[in-house]
């Protein structure tokens, strides 16, 4: 699977992008014909604090899947939309194999 980042207005380190990779890598396990993933880092200031979002969109065959999520870190919020994806491969699963 080809796993493209895209940060918005911040360069993200490499240690960030490794764990981003291996996550999204990590929804093989659960579905087996994800084609790519795309994933969108971007930074939202609501008034001191700044929250950090990851949107991630894997394209499966005949479908595209996207979860959004909002953390005080990109971990936390890569891990919260990799969480809801993989809720939605396996019940795409089920559906495609009958159960």
């Amino acid at each position: 699977m080809r796993v493209q980042t895209q940060s918005v207005h911040f360069v993200a380190d490499t240690k960030l992008l490794q764990f981003i990779e291996k996550k999204v890598n990590k929804l093989e396990n659960f579905y087996d014909r994800i084609i790519d993933a795309n994933v969108i880092l971007r930074l939202e200031k609501t008034g001191q604090i700044q929250d950090k979002i990851a949107e991630i969109k894997i394209q499966v065959p005949g479908d595209v899947m996207m979860a959004k999520e909002t953390s005080k870190t990109f971990e936390g919020s890569v891990d919260g939309a990799v969480t809801a994806l993989r809720r939605q491969l396996l019940k795409r699963k089920g559906k495609v194999s009958g159960r």
